[in-house]
Parts: structure tokens; C-alpha cells; sequence
């Protein structure tokens, strides 16, 4: 067999972009199949400038061969048997049933660890392109396929850098448009046409999926001596913007924390831009104090409004902001003093009490969004509630604790906090 032709996922994608570039006026949907096509799928994404999601779809594997398929399952409950193959390797009634609940049961929770509480990005009407690392039977993909079909996706396209001439053959009656870039035969795997075809995490596909869209950018700000100095963030704006939500996290967290990247990719799929960024510098963060200098953090906060408010292709947008932990009560002190550019401010497991007297000058819609076994952090957020003159209100998360770690609390804590954004950030643009 001659060299493999790709050296890795990544540059498969950017091999099948370049086959994809007619697609970039109609913005389609790239949707990737985990794990593999996720990586495939992000380098298609990027390079046209358009929105990325997962579908989860599962293989039905014959129970004494599983790489070897005789169907697959996916979302909205669609199933696909090839009785063919079942026939072949003697599958019989009872073998089916047997994998396809435990394939059930591995799709629900892999669509919970992509997605969480989210639904796939809506497909109605839209041209949809599925993407995968190689197609080796087709059973995977026609289950996809089969599932946009039933959600109303306008045109279906399939894109994979490698495929067997079989697979071909028996996806193409079932999609408007089927581009491989390499159709080999003999076909043995499709790994066999991959320098490094090693098996993606879960992890490296959320992150993936989570960072998709980032601009990496570095805020200007004053150091504590009284230096120039500048912290890294990454800002996301996604196609269908409707306002720009800055996070300010917590007790030494980092633009990295886990749950706001978490939270900013619910807002995100909302229409709703996002800047994560760091408000102390790692030599700053090894100083216990600093993490606690409410008025230090709200300066770091107030850097980054006015780094987004001088960029005229940002500045039009109005301005919300998010705050964990001693950043809630930074955030807050932050909207006390720039009244004028922040329309709305949330808190998630904050202390908003640490803002003290900027409490009463707060004016922007402010959100309260405390666990319902965080007791003592309840009693502080009511505390603070008290002394604010804005609009604003109090939500308990049943079965949350401060970090909101149970399963469910923090997808509930977001969407609460992204139908605040929906409901108080300006319709219109801010001129």
C-alpha cells in the first residue's frame, strides 16, 4: 500500500474544506460524528466561517466483532438494521435487542456529556453537512442522515476524506450531495489511510466543540505597580449575535474554569458573544489577597468593557456581564461604574455582598443565582438583594451546592442566566 494520505484528522479537514468552499454563501451546519469527524468537522467549520455541532450516532456492533456494524442508532430514536449483515454473521432477534439497549443507553449519556441539557443547533431549513473521520460500511452516516431528514434539514450534504466504494454506493440515494476525497480498492480500514489515527477522547471533542469560534485576545490593562501589562482572554461571537456577556470568575479560576466555559457555550448557542479572560496575571494569582481585592478584580473587569467599547466592529453591541464567586461581586461593582455600557449583570454562586456600597448604584437588570444548598451564600445574596435599586431578582437552583456540581444544576443555572441575557440585553444595537 502506498503512504497514507492525511497525517492526522486535522489535516484531512482542511483537505475536505478545500472541497467545501462552494458551500460557504449558504452557511451551512457542519456537523460532526463523535469522535472522530468532530476534529475533521472543526477544521471545515473554521476555514468557511459557519456554525459547528455534534450528532451522536451509535454503532451497532456485532456482539463477537463490535468494529464490525450491522446498523446504527441515533437522536429523535432513529434505528437502522442491515438484516443483510445480520444474516451474514448470524445475528439473530435476540442479539439485536440485546445491543441496541445498551446502545440506547451510550447514546443518551453521550449526548449528555457533548450537549448537556442542549439540543442540537436547529437544522429546519437549513443545508446541513455531516462530517466523518471515513466511512467504512455506512450504517453511522445513514443513521444521520436519517435524522436530519426527520428534523426538516433542506439539503444533506455528507463529507469525508475517505470511504469504501460499497459505502458509497449505499449512502448516495439518500443524500443531495456526497463528496470522498479518496475512494481506495481495495478498502481494508479507514485507518489505514491516516498517519496517526490514534482514538480521540471525550475530553479533546468537548473541548473542541466548547472553544469552536474563539478569537484569542489580550485585554490591556495596569498592573499592580503600576505597569502596563496585558491578559490573555478569548472571545466568542457567534453568527446570530444579539450582545456581548463578559465573565468575570472567582477564588483564583482562570479563563480555563470549566464551568464557564461551560455556561458561555449555552449563551453562545443563544446568540449571545462571550469574552472569558483572565483577570490576574499567574504571578498576581499566587497572592492569596488578590483574589480577594473586590475593587482590584472590578478594575480588570472595567479594562475589558473598554477594550470591547474602543473596537468599533464590537462596540455597537451591548454589554452584559457574568460573575462566579468574588467575580459576582466584582461584576456588580463594575455596572455601578459604567452604568451607561452595562445593561445587564448575572451571578452564579457569587458573593455579591463584597460589592458593599456599590450595591445602591447598581442600575443594570441583576441577576441572583444561588444553589438551594448553599445555604449560608443564600443568606448573603438576600442580604445583597436588599440593598439593590435595580431591577433584579433571586433564583435558587434546587440541589445545588456552591459550585453547582450535581448533575443537571449547572445547565439549569445557565439557561436561567441566558433567559436573563435574552430578556435585558438591548434588542436593538447600542450606538
Amino acid at each position: 500500500m502506498s503512504n497514507p494520505e492525511y497525517r492526522n484528522r486535522s489535516d484531512a479537514g482542511k483537505a475536505l474544506a478545500r472541497a467545501l468552499e462552494s458551500h460557504r454563501n449558504q452557511h451551512p451546519l457542519i456537523l460532526g460524528l463523535p469522535r472522530g469527524g468532530v476534529p475533521v468537522a472543526w477544521e471545515i467549520a473554521q476555514a468557511l466561517d459557519t456554525d459547528l455541532d455534534v450528532l451522536v450516532i451509535r454503532k451497532l456492533g456485532v456482539p463477537w466483532q463490535p468494529e464490525f456494524a450491522f446498523g446504527a442508532i441515533g437522536e429523535g430514536g432513529v434505528t437502522i438494521v442491515d438484516y443483510e449483515v445480520c444474516a451474514e454473521t448470524g445475528i439473530d432477534d435476540k442479539d439485536v435487542q440485546a445491543v441496541l439497549e445498551q446502545e440506547r443507553i451510550e447514546l443518551s449519556r453521550r449526548v449528555d456529556m457533548f450537549r448537556g441539557s442542549q439540543p442540537l443547533m436547529d437544522v429546519q431549513d437549513r443545508d446541513v453537512i455531516v462530517v466523518d473521520d471515513g466511512i467504512a460500511t455506512g450504517s453511522t452516516v445513514l443513521a444521520a442522515v436519517r435524522v436530519l431528514r426527520n428534523l426538516g434539514a433542506q439539503r444533506v450534504t455528507v463529507a469525508v476524506p475517505v470511504a469504501s466504494s460499497s459505502a458509497m454506493n449505499r449512502i448516495a440515494p439518500h443524500v443531495d450531495e456526497l463528496i470522498c476525497l479518496h475512494t481506495p480498492e481495495p478498502f481494508y480500514a479507514v485507518g489505514m489511510h491516516y498517519e496517526d489515527f490514534a482514538q480521540e477522547s471525550d475530553e479533546h471533542v468537548r473541548n473542541l466543540l466548547a472553544g469552536f469560534g474563539a478569537i484569542p485576545v489580550s485585554i490591556p490593562a495596569i498592573g499592580l505597580l503600576g505597569q502596563e501589562i496585558e491578559l490573555p482572554g478569548s472571545l466568542t461571537l457567534p453568527t446570530n449575535l444579539k450582545g456581548i456577556v463578559i465573565f468575570a470568575h472567582g477564588s483564583g479560576s482562570s479563563r480555563l474554569s470549566a464551568r464557564n466555559i461551560h455556561v458561555a457555550r449555552i449563551l453562545n448557542r443563544a446568540g449571545v458573544g462571550t469574552l472569558l479572560f483572565d483577570l490576574l496575571t499567574d504571578r498576581e494569582a499566587l497572592d492569596r489577597q488578590n483574589v480577594f481585592d473586590i475593587h482590584l478584580l472590578a478594575s480588570r473587569l472595567e479594562s475589558a468593557v473598554d477594550y470591547i467599547t474602543s473596537h468599533e466592529q464590537w462596540s455597537k453591541w451591548p454589554i452584559g456581564l457574568f460573575g462566579a464567586s468574588t467575580g459576582a461581586a466584582a461584576a456588580l461593582v463594575t455596572a455601578s461604574r459604567r452604568s451607561g455600557q452595562v445593561s445587564a449583570v448575572v451571578s452564579r454562586g457569587g458573593r455579591p455582598d463584597l460589592a458593599g456600597a456599590s450595591l445602591p448604584l447598581v442600575e443594570a437588570p441583576t441577576l441572583l443565582i444561588v444553589g438551594g444548598e448553599d445555604h449560608a451564600v443564600i443568606e448573603l445574596n438576600e442580604l445583597a438583594a436588599r440593598q439593590l435599586h435595580c431591577p433584579h431578582e433571586v433564583k435558587i437552583v434546587p440541589g445545588a451546592t456552591h459550585l453547582f456540581e450535581e448533575p443537571g444544576t449547572l445547565d439549569e443555572a445557565a439557561l436561567i442566566a441566558r433567559e436573563w441575557f435574552e430578556s435585558h440585553l438591548p434588542l436593538h444595537l447600542v450606538y
